[in-house]
């Protein structure tokens, strides 16, 4: 017993004493040149790895640094570089026949950097085939194969990724970037995983299969995977500029799949907190989007296949095309929308830089829209016909809010404003809102019409004109005289439409406007609007109604405290 022991303690001091020497034993350095040309070949790029070191306890090579080329048409700087390699291999034929059998490859550290040209063509999309070939400059005649790189696990551990574009400066990083491959092989079918930091503190992750390597352009290898971010802050995300306004979270559920260079995706995404427009605030409650789309690589254009959009239980529909060549994607998108509740679409309001005055609540009615959003997604610009009917604006008291207009039409409105119809042609850039043709049905003031502007620090600039229900005759003092004045030249208004037309101003803010009459404005108003009515009467009350006007004026002037003319 005691002399196997010593025989098998002897034998585990050789063995011991033989891996402990083998590292200063193998010139493991001679490996270098052709591990260097074997990767060359296989990506088409020139590969550099620092000195060399064996391990046999962890069996592996350890390079104590690494480098892969770019493609010289977009960057005479690397393509990636690392702090360290390690290359598994079989130590039995390493040590007894010096056989360099790989067995994975692993990149600690790596930084990697992604650029597209103006034509949205990337710098990885020769890496391998196309470009291999040509390193290779096989003889007239001759047929070489592509050469192949198999492995059994590749990794990139804890990397960081650059993406940005040739004729821009402007660059965006990813942290913590993972990527781990099973059964690697550039001619076969294999499982990919991903996962990566995104700017803001959102997460990226895919888990799928990819392969084999398209041997013309490595973009358009194969790819079949379900896609995951979550809490990407568009705003940091370096893809859009923050100065247009645009910003929120998005978080994304998609299934993508990658064929002879269409890529079709499908899926759900989320836009939280989401602002529209510079001067906007963000969006109390979350976009949600069932997208289906198909984008072709060589031609970088995409197609948004029916889609819908949904606020609450307010849905949408979406479709159109886009193009992602340029510095940024270009999209033509169009939406139409038919009886969407008001309710569930207020606390989505201030994204488009539209706060409902203090205190009121939009409690009924629903919107129609039919909008086109165009252009880049940085200056991006919706532009169409909004409609909104039989709403409720509770908590707001349009009378008491046009106190001068409404001392001289009588306007009661009470707490709340019902709105039969409000209609306008609206245009929505990263600078504010226009809103032309506005036309506006209330039941208790009258139609109003009119249109203006609320800018990106959401400043109100209408000009409008109400044709008010009650007749100016009726008006109390001191605007009598105008009315009698009018009553005598129309006879009483028979035949006369009744109502008056005033024009005025709303300014300050939609959380807080400001109803300014139009006081000159006003008083060619009120007669233009009765000019039908003059032409029936006598000489002597047309002569009446021609001083009118400026006793009107000094009139208004004097019910809105304004200094007479």
């Amino acid at each position: 017993m005691n002399r196997t022991l010593r025989i098998v303690l002897v034998v585990g001091a050789v063995l011991v004493l033989i891996i402990g020497l083998a590292p200063y034993l193998i010139p493991v350095n001679k490996f270098r040149p052709k591990i260097e040309e074997k990767a060359s070949q296989a990506l088409g790029r020139k590969v550099e790895l620092g000195k060399l070191s064996l391990s046999l306890f962890g069996g592996s090579l350890s390079a104590e640094s690494v480098s892969i080329g770019d493609d010289p048409n977009f960057s005479g700087e690397p393509f990636l570089t690392a702090k360290s390699l390690k290359v598994g291999v079989e130590i039995f034929p390493l040590v007894f026949s010096r056989t360099l059998k790989v067995t994975g490859i692993a990149i600690e550290n790596p930084d990697v950097t992604m650029l597209h040209n103006p034509t949205g063509r990337w710098n990885y999309s020769t890496l391998g085939g196309a470009a291999a070939k040509s390193a290779q400059k096989p003889a007239a005649g001759a047929s070489t194969p592509p050469a192949d790189l198999a492995v059994d696990k590749f990794t990139l551990e804890d990397g960081r990724i650059t993406i940005g574009s040739t004729n821009s400066l402007k660059r965006s990083t990813y942290d913590h970037l993972n990527i781990v491959v099973s059964h690697f092989s550039t001619a076969s079918k294999f499982p990919v995983t991903g996962s990566a930091d995104l700017p803001g503190g959102g997460k990226f992750h895919l888990d799928g299969t990819a392969g084999p390597i398209d041997q013309h352009d490595a973009s358009l290898t194969p790819l079949d995977a379900k896609l995951n971010v979550s809490g990407l802050d568009i705003a940091a995300s370096g893809f859009l500029d923050p100065s247009g306004g645009l910003a929120g979270l998005v978080d994304l559920d998609a299934h993508l799949g990658s064929q002879n260079g269409e890529v079709e995706t499908k899926g759900t995404v989320k836009l939280s907190k989401a602002l529209l427009v510079a001067g906007g605030s963000p969006a109390g409650v979350p976009v949600t989007v069932d997208f289906d789309t198909k984008y072709d690589v060589r031609k970088n254009t995409g197609i948004l296949n029916p889609s819908t959009l949904k606020i609450g239980s307010a849905a949408a529909h979406l479709h159109g095309a886009y193009e992602t060549g340029g510095e940024a994607t270009v999209v033509n998108i169009k939406l139409d929308a038919k009886d969407m509740p008001a309710k569930d679409l207020e606390a989505f309001l201030p994204a488009l830089g539209i706060h409902l005055p203090n205190g009121a609540s939009l409690t009924a009615g629903t919107l129609d829209a039919s909008m086109t959003l165009a252009g880049p997604t940085n200056k991006l610009v919706t532009t169409g016909s909004v409609g909104f009917f039989n709403g409720k604006l509770s908590g707001f008291d349009l009378g008491s809010m046009m106190s001068g207009v409404g001392s001289l039409a009588g306007i009661k409105s009470g707490k709340d404003l019902e709105i039969e119809k409000l209609t306008t042609n609206l245009r929505m850039a990263p600078d504010g809102l226009k809103a032309d043709d506005l036309v506006a049905v209330l039941p208790s003031v009258g139609d109003l019409n009119g249109a203006g502007t609320v800018d990106s620090k959401n400043n109100l600039d209408f000009k409008m004109a109400a044709r008010l229900t009650s007749a100016l005759g009726d008006v109390a003092s001191p605007v009598s005289s105008v009315g009698g004045v009018l009553g005598k030249a129309t006879g009483g208004g028979g035949g006369c439409k009744s109502g008056t037309t005033v024009p005025f101003q709303i300014q300050g803010t939609t959380a807080n406007p400001k109803f300014i009459p139009d006081v000159g404005g006003l008083a060619a108003g009120m007669f233009k609007s009765q000019a039908g009515c003059v032409g029936s009467v006598g000489k002597s009350a047309a002569k009446d109604v021609a001083k009118a006007p400026v006793g009107a004026a000094k009139s208004v002037g004097g019910l809105f405290k304004k200094k007479q003319p």
